[in-house]
């Protein structure tokens, strides 16, 4: 009563409830849509200064207003929420506000794809947003070994001490991370006994990174074993996927060697494209392309190891095949054209090397699909045109667009030598050998070989012919007259078959690749050196 008369009461004013609960929404907002999405420190922080505010209000209030509000509920509770927060984010890693789970995921994936290509630092950047999971960590550890199999030690510690800070017993990430900063502390020196080099390459072979631990030497994922061939385009290696035990022949291509500057940055992304669009052919005939990607400029293609060996070893007078052979083998290589033509895939570089044969199994793979198109606009370093000019059709030499037709004129170049161990039109130069290619006609098979049939004849000629809408129009009728010879039966299709690049697509569709493949070469410079008779 002493407090009334002196003034000194408290009250609880009408508004005193509401305002309880609106503070503990304004909590309650707080804890479910902002702490979640900022790091550790600061969402505790934060919790501690919203508490703290509403505590200060409170006995503000009381002391100077006399005026009763019961705000501990909603100060217990932003503090217990808090906690828990904290408790359910411990140890992962932070995400920018404002991203969903749904833009997590894209950006994981996205990060996956960039590595595929061998942009690595793209793809930490993508990766290193995403929240921390075993599935993320794993994903962080495979790029950190792909920055160690390119010597960037620094890069490949940078991840693992991103890995170490939500899973410090995470594999053996601890002591490669100790192995990543001695290399890059000691100027990235390839362990002792490392073998840079690839088996067998000569001093003017690329140099590939090897394996950090072991020092085997390797080309993205895959262990290299040894040279197999070499071709205009680059070196053959013999290689092994360690994870499942598959050998593949690896094909490289010397990006960086060739071009420069956006000619560069334009060939590596076409040579992607053009890889998975020949690695979606699936045909007995063609060889299958399992891989592609760069290490250090150096893009490669891994691909089924075949047996056997390519034609160009039985294109000599006194090494021809049986003649039945030779058709036979045209026929398959026809099948194979025109399931590829179907699919809007254009090979641009057919000629007896890209031609695989197994005699003990009658095994034929027809192989580069995607590579010629690559080069095709690019010259070498005397100033030669990537590819065969002997084999090239008439409108493919003078830059015009080609479609699958052109591949049948090089089929039938091919045809031609396989059964003559010669060219139908050779040249001293490339000036004469472009001139003779254009306005000269080949020369009737028979004349070199006599004791041809006229159907084989017949066939030969039709499909060297200049004009692409007088020549065969698919390779499944170049296939069907090939067979008809084969059995002796001088009967042919009685009608021409009308060119249409999108008939009887079976298989994936290939539509989204279609300009890329049925693009138009580059121009080429008129000046030329000599080249020899010989392909």
């Amino acid at each position: 009563m002493s407090s009334i008369r002196l003034g000194l009461g408290v009250t609880e004013p009408g508004w005193a409830t509401p305002a309880a609960w609106l503070v503990l929404a304004l909590g309650g907002v707080y804890l479910v849509l902002l702490a979640p999405r900022l790091a550790r420190p600061v969402g505790m922080g934060g919790g501690a200064a919203l508490a703290l505010t509403v505590v200060i209000a409170e006995w503000t209030l009381l002391r100077y207003g006399g005026l009763w509000v019961p705000l501990l509920l909603p100060v217990l509770a932003v503090l217990a929420g808090t906690t828990v927060v904290v408790l359910l984010h411990r140890g992962r890693l932070s995400v920018a506000p404002g991203r969903s789970a749904e833009a997590a995921e894209t950006d994981r994936m996205m990060g996956l794809a960039l590595q595929g290509q061998g942009q690595l630092d793209m793809a930490f950047e993508r990766l290193r947003k995403v929240p921390a999971s075993d599935a993320l960590l794993d994903n962080l550890y495979h790029l950190a070994e792909d920055f160690e199999r390119k010597r960037h030690f620094g890069k490949a510690q940078t991840v693992y001490e991103h890995i170490l800070r939500h899973d410090r017993h995470y594999k053996d990430a601890r002591s490669r991370y100790k192995r990543a900063k001695a290399q890059a502390q000691g100027g990235a020196q390839a362990p002792q006994g490392a073998k840079d080099s690839l088996p067998g390459a000569g001093a003017a072979a690329p140099r590939l990174p090897g394996d950090a631990s072991v020092g085997v030497p390797m080309l993205g994922r895959y262990q290299i074993d040894r040279e197999i061939g070499k071709g205009a385009m680059g070196v053959v290696y013999l290689g092994r996927d360690p994870k499942i035990g598959r050998v593949v022949a690896i094909k490289t291509l010397a990006l960086g060697q060739e071009f420069e500057g956006d000619a560069l940055i334009d060939a590596r992304a076409r040579f992607f494209r053009e890889a998975e669009t020949a690695g979606r052919l699936q045909h007995p005939n063609i060889v299958t392309i399992f891989d592609a990607g760069e290490e250090h400029d150096l893009a490669y293609i891994a691909m089924e190891f075949l047996k056997g060996q390519d034609l160009t070893h039985v294109c000599g007078q006194d090494r021809l095949l049986p003649v039945p052979t030779v058709l036979s083998i045209a026929a398959r290589v026809a099948d194979a054209l025109d399931y590829a033509h179907a699919h809007n895939v254009v090979h641009r570089d057919i000629k007896p090397a890209n031609i695989m044969f197994d005699s003990g199994t009658d095994a034929v793979k027809v192989t580069d699909f995607g590579i010629a198109r690559i080069t095709d606009s690019s010259k070498t370093r005397t100033g030669l045109v990537l590819g065969t000019p002997s084999f090239m059709s008439p409108e493919q030499l003078a830059g015009k667009k080609v479609d699958g037709r052109s591949d049948l004129y090089s089929l039938g170049i091919t045809l031609f030598q396989l059964l003559t161990g010669t060219l139908p039109l050779r040249g001293a130069s490339m000036t004469e050998l472009m001139h003779k290619i254009a306005s000269v006609e080949a020369p009737d098979v028979r004349q070199l070989r006599p004791e041809l049939s006229a159907a084989v004849a017949r066939v030969v000629t039709l499909s060297l012919q200049k004009r692409p809408e007088t020549r065969y129009q698919t390779g499944r009728q170049f296939a069907a007259d090939l067979r008809q010879a084969m059995a002796g039966d001088a009967r042919f299709s009685p009608e021409p078959v009308v060119y249409d690049a999108d008939r009887d697509a079976t298989g994936q569709e290939m539509a989204d690749f279609q300009e890329t493949v049925m693009e138009p070469p580059a121009v080429r410079g008129a000046a030329a050196p000599p080249i020899s008779g010989a392909p």
